[in-house]
């Protein structure tokens, strides 16, 4: 079994922050999103891994490496365009070969374990198979239709769903995907749509087979998204009022509460950092007060009188007082604002 990660997208709806980086590597208690897609497969023991990437390559290939750090072998798998999941699935055609593979969305954090979803794929039996969760709002996804280990059909962001199973984004695959990417037409948006593969799969008399989960699940489309998953992974990796403060950090007169991490070489001076904070490598945090926010690489606040709640800060990015009460700010990578 191999494992494919989908890292070409542009990110546009993650702007200001991903002018500047990545949206698959933007942090979630100090880890780039995608690291923690690289765990969920190597946990599961997928050591071949091939990652599409686009415009964003070089610094995708900068932060995953050859892929050793996880005991793995990275192979990089260029997309000129983002032209939908079944392109990309297709632009893996050669890495993947005769292998049965998972596929999974570089920007989407995952609390599952794969394992258990391995135990229940038959590549024999089933052309794929789809992780699948009930949500309270299945008009906003890709929605399935069950009875009982067969998917019926699929139906993308649906007026009228006909269940609350919502494609979750993890997908168990064949190599039959590929002969179905390639026999479907691109969709109003002009992509390749994964699901219009799958049902293809179906309507030629292939089962694919439905898995639930009932883990968290983040796609990180957005500021908001970010913090819910900031504040889940510091909550589940640390214990209530646990922080994390690296030796080349140095705090001076101020008070800092977990769950909250703090990288290295930072600054904290006279301030106060609150529970579900991300402070990354590098940052200076003068007579401030920050609570449930995440600072990227190099950000700086000082002097601010008012408290820095449910926000993001990008590397680089400084906000320098006075005066106020309390603000919630986006700021993207190297801007100054001074109040």
């Amino acid at each position: 079994m191999k494992g494919l990660i989908l890292s070409g997208g542009t990110g546009t709806r993650m702007r200001p922050f991903t002018y500047s980086r990545a949206k698959q590597l933007l942090p979630v208690a100090n880890k780039p999103v995608l690291h923690y897609c690289m765990d969920f497969l190597v946990a599961a023991g997928i050591r071949k891994i091939g990652v599409i990437v686009g415009d964003t390559h070089k610094q995708i290939k900068a932060s995953l490496g050859d892929g050793s750090k996880w005991g793995a072998a990275v192979a990089y798998i260029h997309q000129d365009q983002p032209r939908g999941l079944a392109h990309a699935v297709l632009q893996a055609a050669d890495f993947v070969g005769d292998s049965s593979f998972v596929m999974v969305l570089g920007d989407n954090l995952i609390e599952e374990d794969l394992t258990t979803f391995l135990a229940k794929f038959n590549p024999t039996t089933h052309a794929a198979a789809i992780v699948l969760r009930e949500v309270a709002n299945p008009r906003q996804f890709g929605v399935a239709k069950v009875a009982g280990d067969e998917i019926l059909y699929l139906v993308e962001k649906p007026a009228e769903p006909p269940s609350n199973l919502a494609i979750m984004g993890i997908y168990l695959f064949t190599p039959h995907i590929f002969a179905a990417a390639r026999a479907i037409k691109p969709s109003a948006r002009g992509e390749l749509e994964i699901t219009d593969a799958i049902q293809y799969l179906i309507e030629k008399g292939h089962k694919v087979r439905p898995l639930t989960a009932t883990g968290q699940w983040y796609d990180v489309g957005s500021a908001a998204d970010l913090l819910r998953a900031n504040t889940r992974v510091l909550n589940s990796k640390l214990a209530p009022g646990k922080v994390i403060i690296p030796a080349s950090t140095t705090v001076i007169n101020s008070k800092i509460e977990g769950p909250t991490i703090i990288g290295e070489s930072c600054e904290i001076v006279n301030s106060y950092i609150g529970p579900h904070t991300s402070v990354g490598d590098g940052c200076s945090i003068v007579n401030c007060s920050v609570l449930n926010s995440i600072l990227f690489d190099h950000s700086s606040i000082r002097n601010l009188p008012w408290v820095i709640e449910s926000s993001v800060i990008a590397d680089n990015a400084a906000l320098v007082g006075p005066p106020g009460t309390s603000v919630k700010i986006t700021a993207g990578s190297n801007c100054t604002i001074n109040f």
